[in-house]
């Protein structure tokens, strides 16, 4: 089972037709796509009580995300609006000033070391968010400490909400060193070291103790530093882009269950990463790729089922 922790919120989505409020969030996405891999996936997440935070239990509960560890909070849910371009490429504003999402205390977590775990995954505004980013902190570096969980963090940040350049870098840097798989987009690292390469950023992951860094870099495909300083490099997935709405998160979802699938998370992460060859690599990183072009060929974060993404991916090239 992946344990996935964080944000749950409403994208109200705006386009030239109109508006709509969907389920979203970067780590609820990312449970909801694990969940239609057919992957065992439980999520660490704080619920409003109003309607939206209705909206976003009966969306997980129906594409069979295990909610018995997220918490009914009393706080209201978050809420990022979400505009289209004409290309389909989606900007962001968000409303989370005392949402539920933010408010995290360590009494609320569960204990992973009783369960069915074999990794956790959380990042995102979760990570950047006082004060329930230091509870999520803390449980990182508790899992790390543990030595018995895989443990994922993709930045996805947001320099609209997080403004302050030199404080996410401290704060990045203090907490990569906790996970064993970190994801980012060269769009999150283009801000956070503008004078800096993703190949130099990538290094010095890995040496901070990193066993897998990836890097997507949208319509040029993504990077994947595998733990023996292995490079690889997949090409972006042909597809017709309606919209990149949850395009990152589906990709990380689909990293995680291909890792899965192979079983190289759980005890001994860094062991387990390392005993991947050069030719899973390659699959589990065409597999996330492939995830990603199918809910960009669809409207807003509607990643693909394990039947659906067998298909293209059996498919001639």
């Amino acid at each position: 089972m992946i344990v996935v922790a964080g944000e749950a919120l409403i994208d109200l989505v705006v386009t030239p037709e109109g508006q709509r409020a969907v389920p979203g969030g970067s780590p609820a996405n990312v449970a909801v796509t694990l969940a239609r891999l057919d992957q065992p996936v439980r999520l660490l997440a704080r619920l409003g009580p109003d309607e939206y935070g209705q909206q976003i239990a009966e969306h997980l509960a129906a594409n069979q995300v295990d909610l018995r560890w997220a918490v009914r909070a009393p706080e209201p849910t978050s809420v990022a609006v979400a505009t289209l371009d004409v290309t389909g490429q989606a900007s962001y504003e968000f409303r989370l000033d005392g949402a539920a999402d933010w408010q995290w205390t360590a009494q609320e977590l569960a204990d992973l070391a009783d369960s069915s775990a074999t990794a956790l995954h959380t990042g995102s505004l979760a990570l950047a968010l006082d004060p329930g980013a230091q509870v999520l902190e803390g449980l990182l570096a508790r899992e790390r400490e543990r030595d018995a969980l895989t443990l994922s963090i993709d930045l996805n940040l947001r320099p609209s909400i997080v403004t302050d350049r030199a404080a996410e870098q401290q704060r990045v840097r203090r907490q990569v060193p906790l996970a064993h798989l970190v994801k980012a987009s060269d769009e999150d690292l283009a801000w956070l070291y503008p004078d800096r390469s993703i190949a130099d950023v990538m290094a010095e992951w890995r040496e901070a103790g990193v066993s897998c860094a990836v890097v997507t870099r949208g319509g040029d495909g993504a990077w994947l530093l595998a733990p023996n300083g292995v490079l690889h490099e997949q090409p972006a997935v042909p597809t017709t882009v309606v919209d990149t709405v949850g395009a990152g998160d589906s990709f990380t979802g689909g990293l995680l269950a291909a890792l899965a699938d192979i079983d190289a998370l759980g005890d001994r992460p860094t062991d387990r990463l390392a005993a991947v060859t050069e030719q899973q690599w390659t699959k589990v990183l065409r597999q996330a790729a492939t995830v990603a072009a199918l809910t960009c060929a669809r409207r807003g974060a509607n990643p693909p089922t394990r039947a659906e993404l067998q298909a293209l991916l059996a498919a001639p090239r």
